[in-house]
């Protein structure tokens, strides 16, 4: 796991951590968009979102209901969930990552 998400997992890289599980942690963006600006990463080292087979229909699932709960600690009930995949639609890290974004109204369409 070369990423920094994959250090991050490792250990050899510090994240302020919010939630971990065995299938996934979630920590706090170090340049966040929003007040909340959280993300969630698989521990299994998947790319992007269309790198993910069909065995891994029920971790992509476990990421999005990681992804509500974290929301709902951070005291957010309306928020923004984004992946993104590819570098085309602003992909820098590829290590499969949700975005949980909220603390502020957010404008639509984003980008």
């Amino acid at each position: 796991m070369s990423t920094i998400f994959g250090k991050i997992l490792a250990g050899e890289i510090p994240a302020d951590r919010v939630y971990e599980d065995d299938r996934c942690i979630a920590f706090r963006d170090v340049n966040p968009c929003a007040p909340t600006h959280l993300l969630v990463i698989p521990r299994k080292p998947l790319a992007q979102l269309d790198a993910m087979e069909e065995a891994d229909e029920a971790l992509v699932g476990h990421l999005m209901r990681v992804a509500t709960l974290v929301a709902k600690q951070a005291g957010i009930d309306d928020f923004r969930l984004v992946v993104n995949n590819g570098a085309g639609a602003g992909q820098s890290v590829f290590h499969l990552h949700l975005h949980v974004i909220g603390g502020r109204d957010l404008s639509w369409p984003p980008g």
